[in-house]
């Protein structure tokens, strides 16, 4: 099943702006199917391709890295001749797969985008990307694009659904809604989604079979992976990255959603966790959410990083990390969340994958908190902060039992030269009301 992925037309844009002058790198966390859109992408745009996958090279391409490189007519030579492909130049395309593993060919894509003959892409997992760049340098011909889980939209697209998502854009557009039922449908579609999540194995199998328990054993199987990947390379500090990854959960079920480190060990320093933060935002497993002090002078510059957030990159995830433990069967929480029966906080669900969606479109996480000890009237938290122009944004994530928004009032008024458009982000159908827009959630992808 071939699944429609945004991150193709970067691609192609790519291939047509760079005509060759540039490599382009495509990161991500893995198994969200940079190897499989590489390939895809090489099979459909061009008239031939080579993959060298150093995740299981043969000694013998490893010789020809090291010895035929300075010969460039041998070097290609020889690759065409142990793949059993044959080069055009300017309409062939060698992708190096998980070049992490094999830094030394990253270094070399200077050498070979200036001989000119043929494309570069590259595909490589942030947990040992940067690790594995300290003795090499990097070079300026690589572009680079991420790549992220499935959006809703892909997730349509891949029920062979193109019109649904199109007709939600129009109605964000017009600021108008969908309509009682059409708005019921995309928001069953919607849960499912969240349900499902964006990891491909795990969208293919549900497609496939139409069965959560099928598709939740495969998402375990990539939490499992992830884990073992900590061990594997989170050198020094594996147990600290391990107990912030298993506390996500618990951690985002509570009311007060900021990160508590006394939690995994009382009297815990910031500074003795950052680096594991840090590794799980890097491996993008996590999407990490800081403090902004002060939005009155941008985001970024204000932020505090001893005060953060932390959310599951991926929402269908977040669902079988949360469960892992739990006496119901996987049917039974299916069934609760698609008809909005669940007894535990649904709002964990939503505000993560809010996080994922602004991620997705290329946001940096911000929330703003203030706790006046002194003054109950100071006191406020906002989900999430995002700058359009020189405004900031401020969204509330709600369930549908939502009955006030005071910390939206208190920051607007507060900090009302700097606000644009403030949001509600909500189950319910778009409504705009008392200057407010009250966004239905899966309308985020239009922002």
């Amino acid at each position: 099943m071939e699944l429609k992925r945004k991150v193709y037309q970067k691609l192609l844009d790519w291939k047509i702006q760079s005509n060759g002058k540039t490599a382009i790198l495509i990161e991500g966390a893995r198994r969200i199917g940079k190897s499989h859109i590489a390939e895809y992408f090489g099979k459909e745009e061009y008239k031939s391709y080579i993959i060298v996958d150093f995740s299981r090279i043969n000694p013998q391409i490893i010789d020809v890295f090291e010895n035929d490189i300075m010969d460039l007519n041998c070097f290609f030579e020889k690759l065409s001749l142990f793949y059993g492909v044959k080069l055009y130049e300017r309409d062939s395309l060698i992708i190096f797969d998980e070049v992490q593993l094999y830094p030394k060919a990253r270094q070399l894509i200077k050498h070979l985008v200036a001989d000119g003959r043929f494309d570069y892409l590259e595909t490589g997992s942030l947990i040992t990307l940067k690790k594995n760049t300290k003795d090499i340098v990097i070079p300026s011909e690589e572009e680079c694009i991420n790549m992220y889980p499935l959006d809703f939209e892909e997730f349509l697209w891949a029920q062979g659904d193109d019109m649904t998502y199109d007709y939600v854009r129009r109605c964000f557009e017009k600021q108008v809604p969908l309509g009682e039922a059409i708005h019921r449908k995309v928001m069953n579609m919607f849960r499912r989604y969240m349900l499902v999540g964006g990891m491909p194995q795990a969208v293919i199998e549900y497609l496939e079979h139409n069965d959560f328990e099928s598709t939740d054993k495969i998402k375990r199987q990539i939490l499992k992976l992830y884990r073992d990947d900590v061990t594997k390379f989170a050198d020094g500090y594996e147990s600290k990255v391990l107990a912030i990854f298993d506390g996500v959960p618990s951690q985002l079920s509570k009311h007060e959603k900021k990160y508590k480190l006394s939690s995994l060990k009382k009297e815990a320093k910031f500074r003795d966790y950052e680096d594991s933060f840090m590794w799980l935002d890097d491996a993008k497993v996590i999407n990490v959410c800081f403090n902004s002090c002060d939005p009155n002078v941008g985001l970024r510059l204000n932020e505090d990083r001893l005060t953060l957030k932390c959310y599951m990159a991926d929402t269908g995830l977040l669902f079988s990390h949360t469960f892992s433990d739990t006496e119901l069967t996987e049917d039974e929480i299916y069934k609760a969340i698609l008809f909005d029966r669940l007894s535990i906080n649904e709002g964990m669900f939503l505000e993560n994958i809010v996080a994922q969606m602004l991620v997705s479109r290329g946001y940096h996480l911000f929330f703003y908190s203030r706790n006046d000890r002194e003054d109950k009237n100071n006191r406020m938290e906002i989900d999430f902060l995002i700058r359009k122009g020189k405004k900031i944004c401020p969204l509330e994530v709600k369930s549908s039992a939502y009955n006030k928004h005071s910390s939206l009032d208190k920051f607007a008024n507060k900090f009302s030269g700097k606000v644009g458009n403030k949001f509600i982000v909500y189950t319910k159908d778009l409504k705009c009301e008392d200057d407010i827009v009250y966004l239905p959630i899966y309308m985020m992808l239009c922002l």
